[in-house]
Formats: C-alpha cells, sequence, structure tokens
C-alpha cells in the first residue's frame, strides 16, 4: 500500500462525519421527551386533558423502545445496520409527524409508542456507526459525547420548544422533527455500509416475550394515576372484584419478564441464540452496575417529570419560563456526562457513583426543603444543578463501565441492555412518581380541607379525591365557580396551592432516599478495563465469547 492510501484510509477512519449523523440523529431520538414535558402547558389545553396524560404520553414511547430495543439490536446486525436505520429515521420522522397532528390523547399516545418502538432499531445502531469508524482515544470521546447527546437534545428542546409553545405553537417542535429526520437519512448515504451478518439467527420467541412483558409492565405503570393503585377508579378499563387493572398488569409483566429469563437460560443451556446473552450480567459486579443505572434513571427521569409539572401546573408559568428554568439543571447533565470521563483515570467507577449518588440525595434534598413559589431562589437554582451534575456523570459511567466490563464480543447486547434498562426505568419513574405525587396531593386535600372550617361539609362532599390531580389556581377557582364563592372559595384555592407544594415535597425527599439506597450497589461496580469496542458488535452464532472473572473485574 503507497503513502497516499495509508493517509487517505486514516483520514476516512477519523473523519467526524460519522459522528454529526450519530448525534444529530441522538439529537431527534431524545428530543420529543423533553418537548413534551415543555410543552404540557400547550398540550393539556390543546388537547383538553390533564398534565398526567402528557405524562403517560412520554411514558408510552420510552416503554415502546424499551420493549422492542433487544429485538432491534439483532435486527439491524442481521439484515445491515445502516439500511436499517435509514428505514428507521423515516418512520420516526412520520411518527413525530403524528404528535404534531394529534387532536385527542389517544392519537398523541399512539404516535409517541410508534416513535418509541422504532427508536429501538435507530439506537443500537448509533453504537455500531462508532465502533465501525472511530478507535482508542477517538472512539472513547465518540462515546462521551453520544451520551452527551441526550441532555444536549434536553437544552435544545428547552430553548425551542418553550420558545415555539409560547410563540407559534407547541406542534412546530415536532414539526422540526420531521425535518431533522430528512436531513439524517440523506446524510446517511455517506456512512459506510456494515455489512449484514447472515451466521446471525434471531430468537423471535426470546423477543416476544421480552415485548410482552415490557408492555404489560407500560399499561401497568402508566396506568397507576388514573386507573388505581389498588382499587379501580371510575377511569379504569376494567376492574377484577373491584381491584384495579394496574397492580395486575404489574403483576402479570413480572411472571412474563421471568419466564423470558428462564427461556434465556434455557437457549444457552442447549447452546441455542437467543435474544440477549446473560453473560452481559454474568457476574455480581455487573448487576450492580445495572441496578445503579436503573436507580438513577428513575430517580432523574421521575424528576425531570414534576419540576416542569410543577412549575408550569402549580405556578401557571409558561413553557419559555419553564424552558430558563430548567436550563441550569439540563446544562449540568450534559457537561457532567461530556467530562467525567477525564476521572476515569483517578478515580475507581464504585468511587465515583458512590459519590454521584450522595450528590444526587442531597440535591434533591435541598430542593425539598428550600422550594417555595420561586424557582429564581439561589438554593433551589443550586439544588437542580447539583441534581444535574451527579445524574450527568452517573449515567455516562455506568454505561461505559458496563460496555468493558462485559466480554467485548457482547457489546451489541450492552448497548441493548442499557437502552432497555434506560427506557423502563425511566418509564416506571414518570408513571410512579406521577401517581405517588397524585396520591400525597389528595391526601393531602382531604387532611386539610377537613381543617378549613369556611369549607363545607357539601363541598368536600362534592370532590371526588379518586379524580384529584395538579391543576392551576385559575382552572380551580372554574371547576368551583358553580359550587362555592367568596371566603368558602378562596379557603378551597389556598388549600389547593398547599396540598400541591407538599405533594411536590415529599416527592423529592423520596427520590432523594432512594438515592441514598443506590449506594450498595454502587461499591460493587467493577473497574475500568482498557480496549476497543469490536466492528462487529453482535457476535455470529458460532463466535467464541471471551469469559468474565468476578475477582478480575472487581479489581
Amino acid at each position: 500500500m503507497t503513502a497516499t492510501n495509508v493517509e487517505t484510509t486514516r483520514v476516512v477512519r477519523t473523519s467526524w462525519l460519522p459522528l454529526i449523523v450519530v448525534v444529530l440523529t441522538q439529537i431527534q431520538a431524545s428530543f420529543a421527551v423533553n418537548a413534551l414535558t415543555v410543552s404540557m402547558a400547550g398540550i393539556t389545553t390543546d388537547l383538553d386533558t390533564p398534565a398526567t396524560s402528557v405524562g403517560t404520553a412520554i411514558t408510552a414511547g420510552t416503554f415502546g423502545m424499551a420493549a422492542f430495543i433487544l429485538l432491534g439490536a439483532k435486527i439491524g446486525s442481521r439484515f445491515g445496520t445502516r439500511g436499517v436505520f435509514q428505514i428507521a429515521v423515516v418512520i420516526h420522522g412520520l411518527a413525530m409527524l403524528g404528535v404534531a397532528l394529534s387532536v385527542s390523547p389517544t392519537m398523541l399516545f399512539i404516535a409517541q409508542a410508534s416513535s418509541g418502538a422504532v427508536i429501538a432499531l435507530i439506537a443500537p445502531a448509533l453504537t455500531v456507526f462508532i465502533a465501525t469508524n472511530y478507535h482508542g482515544e477517538q472512539q472513547g470521546k465518540a462515546i462521551g459525547l453520544l451520551a452527551a447527546a441526550i441532555p444536549a437534545a434536553g437544552v435544545l428542546a428547552l430553548l425551542l420548544a418553550g420558545w415555539f409553545a409560547n410563540t407559534i405553537g407547541w406542534r412546530w417542535s415536532f414539526v422540526l422533527m420531521v425535518g431533522l429526520a430528512l436531513i439524517n437519512l440523506l446524510l446517511s448515504f455517506r456512512l459506510k455500509r456494515v455489512p449484514a451478518q447472515p451466521g446471525l439467527s434471531i430468537d423471535w420467541a426470546g423477543a416476544i416475550l421480552a415485548a410482552i412483558a415490557v408492555i404489560l409492565l407500560s399499561f401497568g405503570f402508566s396506568g397507576l394515576a388514573t386507573w388505581g393503585v389498588v382499587l379501580a377508579t371510575p377511569q379504569a378499563p376494567f376492574e377484577v372484584l373491584g381491584i384495579s387493572p394496574a397492580p395486575i398488569l404489574i403483576i402479570a409483566g413480572l411472571i412474563v419478564g421471568q419466564a423470558f429469563f428462564m427461556w434465556l437460560r434455557r437457549r444457552a443451556h442447549e447452546g441455542l441464540p437467543r435474544i440477549f446473552d446473560l453473560r452481559v450480567l454474568a457476574t455480581g459486579s455487573e448487576r450492580a452496575v445495572t441496578a445503579c443505572m436503573a436507580t438513577m434513571l428513575f430517580v432523574g427521569t421521575a424528576a425531570n417529570f414534576l419540576i416542569p409539572l410543577y412549575i408550569q401546573v402549580v405556578q401557571g408559568r409558561s413553557s419559555i419560563e419553564t424552558s430558563f428554568a430548567i436550563i441550569p439543571y439540563t446544562l449540568s447533565i450534559f457537561l457532567s456526562s461530556t467530562f467525567v470521563a477525564y476521572l476515569y483515570g483517578r478515580f475507581a467507577p464504585r468511587v465515583l457513583a458512590t459519590a454521584g449518588f450522595v450528590v444526587v440525595a442531597s440535591a434533591l434534598t435541598l430542593l425539598a426543603f428550600t422550594v417555595r413559589g420561586e424557582w429564581s431562589q439561589a438554593f433551589v437554582v443550586a439544588g437542580l444543578i447539583l441534581l444535574g451534575l451527579g445524574q450527568g456523570a452517573i449515567v455516562a459511567l455506568v454505561f461505559n463501565t458496563l460496555l468493558s466490563a462485559a466480554p467485548k464480543q457482547l457489546a451489541g447486547d450492552v448497548g441493548a441492555w442499557r437502552g432497555l434498562v434506560h427506557n423502563l426505568s425511566g418509564s416506571v419513574g414518570i408513571a410512579v412518581a406521577s401517581a405517588f405525587a397524585v396520591g400525597i396531593l389528595a391526601s393531602s386535600i382531604a387532611t386539610s380541607a377537613a381543617e378549613h372550617p369556611e369549607i363545607s361539609d357539601e363541598l368536600i362532599a362534592q370532590v371526588n379525591l379518586d379524580e384529584v390531580n395538579f391543576i392551576t389556581n385559575e382552572a380551580l377557582a372554574e371547576l368551583l365557580a358553580t359550587r362555592a364563592s367568596g371566603p368558602e372559595l378562596d379557603a378551597a384555592i389556598a388549600v389547593n396551592a398547599e396540598a400541591r407544594l407538599h405533594a411536590l415535597k415529599i416527592s423529592l425527599l423520596s427520590l432523594a432516599a432512594i438515592s441514598l439506597l443506590a449506594i450498595v450497589p454502587a461499591t460493587r461496580m467493577p473497574r475500568q478495563r482498557a480496549g476497543d469496542l469490536p466492528e462487529k458488535l453482535e457476535p455470529d452464532d458460532d463466535d467464541l465469547i471471551d469469559p468474565v472473572d468476578e475477582q478480575e473485574a472487581l479489581g
């Protein structure tokens, strides 16, 4: 090979174009969740639906991805990553168009669920593009920028979606994503083809079991707030002896999930291909990484839902005001996920993770005790920044640690597992936070109303506490206009305002407690191991897999 050819090869291999496609596509995939959160006020008004319905739509998208992420990784490798990626980008763009054209909460739910399902094909491809184009130090930087693209999408959504919602309308945020999908499709033709792997078999039965388990969990957790945590509410689609369908579906999902893992163990024992290789979780240290990942994503997404909910619904702020209020939080996630890699050589992952969870718990506690009526208070802003720093560092750390600890030949399964845990934990976090906050709200209203003599027993009897939700003072005044007036109406509004703040504080303190519990698995995280990702992230059926030693992993 001549010197000119060597130089040409080097330039092609180190081109940043694939990374540009990766980052832009990650922004496309992550933008919707943040845009929905910021546009909550406009959506609830436009579609005449409560704020928790927006949380349900967000949950639908993330659960949709979680349901098919294991299958998505295999399909891309089996039939060719670039071609599958291009088809998925187009479908995702159409789903975003569906969100923009939504005329009902059901249409919003379906469009968002569809976008999540197709992201299951997009997400694994991004890791493949990095592995096939970058090596050594450049690969490490590319992985870090991929992780940073998620909070970057959050910042972009806060600015653009907040501005659009306050000016031309919230729907234009998703029209913008349709345009970005077109750009990503065109740029993707500049990427080199990744050969298909005809020697890779797909475990369709395992994929179906995983999808059924996640879908059952999806409907179960997303229905907690509206269908009832234990007893069925009038909004429940069905009931069993008065029991809400939500816990029934959750239990059914857990049973199917257990069947899924039994199926994987059986296939492994027989030496047959499976949709997910359990050697990714072979050691206790690797399972500890998963526990840390799940906990941080649960806490982070729950907090990311509660904060805009309070600003827009409780304080009655506009979407653009909400955007500026939480930009420090999102920027701190971006910065910490980008620069935490520089600490890997100085501190063990278990030290960084433990410190991260302490920072997150401290931030949530600070928020719980200092939040009042304004987000501009110094302590509140400091709490949001601390929360973002801890969250961003942990999310980037756990993915890189699991990627380095698992056998290199299973890097594709690591990426798929990360996507499954990321979306499942995040969706559960939103659903549980919503149900928990609404439950605390209803309890606080019932207790406080009974302590106010200005509020008559007749008015209390007319309020169905099973249907209590977060609404603004103006909306409550309109709702009670024909039932109360004067001092009674003023007292009812005051009770509701106090209960909303109390529910937020208790929810934040509960998340802080969960963060502290995660310190236990954090101390079991393995050390970082050097080495590049292989260009073939999904092994063929007859490829050998490196063993992993527990003591070596722990160092």
